[in-house]
C-alpha cells in the first residue's frame, strides 16, 4: 500500500505522522485491500470563530476504482485524526462486508420434460406427465408457444414447475423444441 501524508497551513509533528502510518496500517491489516492511502491534515485559519479548526481527510483507493473518503474537524488534530480513522474503518467494514455477501448466480435449472395426459378445456386446465412420474397442474396462462386448442392428449412438452398450494404446478409450459435433420 501507497500511503501519502501531507499537511495545509501546518507544520506535521512526528507524532501526528505515527499515528496515521499505524492507523492505516490497522486498516489494511488481514485483507491487504488497500492499494492507495492519503491523508491531509489543514488548519482552517479561516474559522478563528469556530472551535473546529483542525481537519483531517482519509481517502483510501481500493481495487476496481472504489475509492472511499472520510473528512472530518475538531478541536485538536489527534481528536480529527480519530474521527477520521473511525468514519474510514467503519466505511471499509460495510464495503468488506458487502463484497463478502456478494451472490454467485447459479445457471437456471433446465425445464422438466413431459406428456399431456389430462385437458380440461372448458375449464381451461389439465395435467401433464412428467418424466420420472408425477402429474403436474397448469392452467391455459402458463402456455408459450402455443394456445390451449393446440394442445393434444400425448403431446411432448418441456416446463418449468413450482410448489403451488395444491402441488406442483407448472408455471411455463412450452412445445418441445423441433431439431430438424437433414436427409442425406
Amino acid at each position: 500500500m501507497q500511503l501519502r501524508i501531507e499537511s495545509r497551513n501546518v507544520d506535521m509533528t512526528p507524532r501526528w505522522k505515527k499515528e496515521i502510518e499505524s492507523r492505516m496500517a490497522a486498516l489494511d491489516r488481514g485483507y491487504e485491500d488497500i492499494l492507495h492511502g492519503r491523508v491531509t491534515l489543514t488548519k482552517n485559519s479561516h474559522h478563528k470563530k469556530q472551535a473546529n479548526v483542525a481537519e483531517a481527510l482519509v481517502v483510501v483507493s481500493l481495487p476496481r476504482r472504489r475509492t472511499l473518503t472520510a473528512r472530518k474537524e475538531d478541536k485538536t488534530f489527534e481528536e480529527a485524526i480519530r474521527a477520521a480513522f473511525d468514519a474510514i474503518s467503519i466505511e471499509l467494514r460495510k464495503f468488506r462486508e458487502k463484497r463478502r455477501r456478494k451472490e454467485v448466480r447459479t445457471s437456471p435449472i433446465p425445464p422438466f420434460h413431459g406428456v399431456v395426459c389430462k385437458l380440461f378445456p372448458n375449464e381451461g386446465y389439465g395435467f401433464i406427465l412428467k418424466e420420472g412420474g408425477g402429474e403436474v397442474y397448469f392452467h391455459q396462462n402458463a402456455l408459450q408457444g402455443l394456445t390451449f386448442d393446440e394442445l393434444e392428449d400425448g403431446m411432448e412438452v418441456t416446463l418449468n414447475i413450482e410448489e403451488g398450494k395444491q402441488g406442483p404446478q407448472a408455471t411455463t409450459v412450452r412445445p418441445l423444441p423441433v431439431i430438424r435433420t437433414q436427409d442425406r
